[in-house]
């Protein structure tokens, strides 16, 4: 279900504001892992390659929860994301055109809905 609410924030349907990729997961997932708003805030700036060294916004949202709630998963998710495009950075995988950011978006939400 959260990875629906993922794919409508980010594409801005079925009534949900349109979010960039790592606003997106952390809204999605704001009541199963009691994210705050203000985590919601801090994702605003980290869409289009502008998460912290250059990861995708949706690996990075999904990491920063990973991190807290099941870190032996991360590495899993991690892996899952260089298996599918070459990288977790999001210039790199955009380059290689193996994963859209609605891709990315949808494999964050799949690693999380798993937990």
């Amino acid at each position: 279900m959260s990875k629906e609410k993922a794919r409508a924030h980010f594409l801005g349907q079925q009534g949900h504001k349109k979010l960039n990729c790592g606003q997106t997961i952390v809204h999605a997932f704001k009541d199963k892992f009691s994210l705050s708003d203000e985590l919601i805030a801090q994702f605003e700036g980290y869409g289009g390659g502008k998460a912290p060294e250059g990861h995708c916004g949706a690996f990075y949202a999904a990491k920063v929860i990973l991190e807290k709630h099941d870190s032996k998963k991360l590495k899993d998710f991690e892996q899952i994301l260089i298996t599918h495009a070459n990288s977790t950075k999001c210039k790199e995988i955009r380059s290689s055109r193996k994963l859209t950011c609605m891709d990315c978006v949808e494999k964050a939400a799949e690693a999380l809905e798993n937990i």
